[in-house]
């Protein structure tokens, strides 16, 4: 049975043209950038160093799923009968490594864009910088970051009212999109420097708050406001307050001129280190013995902040820049599926139902086939779980 799971379809997400981690030639290069250390910044606290980690590892059946069944999907993927573009599967149950596939060449060591993906990590530098005090709430009004910029153009009572919790929403009224050539996305893309200015001086075209409208502009913005209040872009942020507490090494992350992260896609990962992530979700913000995520801030943004569901469709909608998707339908139907999504085909599930992660990494071509793995992971991954019998 197909499950109908309804979600919006982003054809085009936020990237820097040219920058896709997907080209051989390209990697090794970004490899030596990013092992490159960032020194902290004197006066800030920097988080203790955590132990040395590696996933543990176990077998499908240990942990209450069928081998079979997945072992038929891998199958159906190596003969390309299904995602002949897939790069990367990984799944996680309790805490372990139960699946770890590669395919078309891929390796497991090998960086791999996360496009959007990037998105749900934007978010968790917001989280942990309200919780340090840098970022007063979701509550604050965006421009209130930017004391300094003159002459924004377009001004008006609403651009006045909007706040961070509507760009985490993707509510902002702003007049942003990333629909083919000449789009605001592909202007500011092409753009040195200024990212901020660019879109602040957008044009509105509703009131913040109300609307629901895809726009990688709003998160870009937010390596901006860092920076304003914390004297760090999102790179150097994260590698403090994220990627060092999570043990993650070797990364890249895009950026202008003046050092500005593009926090709408400009991340790669290893699948590995993207499980990381899906792993310290699942664990409400928690990696060993450190809170790296206010447990309330993963609690919002995996909560359905915007209801996008269609009527006669399971229920989907949008958190703090992470996707929320249907229960599984074989399940107790209860929990919302959270689950960061990235074009080409690149997704990091956290299920809590079933204590898992899920990561796909691919090269998609289409917009159709950049959304099958979310039929894989409703009809295929969830049904080798062994279910408790209902009741």
């Amino acid at each position: 049975m197909t499950s109908k799971i309804l979600l919006r379809a982003i054809a085009t997400e936020g990237r820097i043209k040219g920058s896709r981690p997907t080209s051989p030639v390209w990697l090794p290069v970004l490899l030596a950038i990013a092992i490159l250390g960032v020194f902290p910044c004197s006066g800030q606290t920097v988080p203790r160093p955590q132990a040395a980690w590696d996933w543990p590892v176990s077998t499908p059946d240990t942990e209450g799923m069928d081998p079979v069944k997945l072992a038929g999907l891998v199958e159906e993927i190596r003969k390309g009968e299904l995602c002949p573009r897939l790069h990367a599967l990984l799944v996680v149950r309790h805490g372990r490594i139960v699946l770890e596939e590669y395919f078309n060449g891929w390796q497991a060591d090998r960086m791999h864009t996360l496009q959007s993906v990037t998105k749900s990590f934007a978010s968790a530098l917001v989280g942990i910088a309200i919780a340090r005090g840098e970022f007063k709430g979701v509550e604050e009004k965006v421009l209130d970051f930017f004391p300094g910029m003159k002459d924004i153009a377009n001004m008006d009572e609403r651009k006045a009212a909007i706040r961070l919790k509507d760009l985490l929403t993707m509510r902002t009224g702003v007049d942003f999109n990333e629909k083919g050539t000449g789009s605001p996305l592909e202007q500011l893309a092409n753009k040195p420097t200024g990212w901020d200015k660019f879109y602040l001086d957008r044009p509105m075209i509703g009131p913040p708050g109300t609307s629901f409208n895809y726009d990688s502009g709003a998160v870009i913005l937010v390596s901006a406001m860092l920076k304003n209040r914390t004297g760090m872009h999102a790179l150097e942020y994260a590698e403090r307050y994220l990627f060092k507490p999570l043990g993650i090494v070797n990364k890249y992350w895009n950026a202008n001129l003046e050092g500005h992260t593009h926090t709408g896609g400009g991340l790669a990962l290893t699948a590995r280190d993207a499980a990381r992530f899906g792993l310290l979700y699942l664990n409400n913000g928690r990696w060993g013995d450190m809170q790296v995520v206010p447990e309330a801030w993963v609690r919002e943004s995996l909560s359905m902040q915007v209801d996008l569901t269609v009527p006669g469709q399971p229920p989907s909608g949008y958190g703090y820049w992470w996707w929320i998707g249907a229960p599984d339908w074989q399940g107790a139907g209860r929990q919302y599926v959270g689950f960061a999504r990235g074009r080409l085909g690149q997704y990091i599930f956290v299920v809590p139902e079933y204590d898992m992660v899920v990561v796909f990494f691919g090269d998609a071509k289409t917009s159709a086939e950049s959304g099958k793995p979310i039929q894989v992971f409703y009809d295929r991954i969830l049904d080798a779980v062994r279910r408790p019998a209902k009741k």
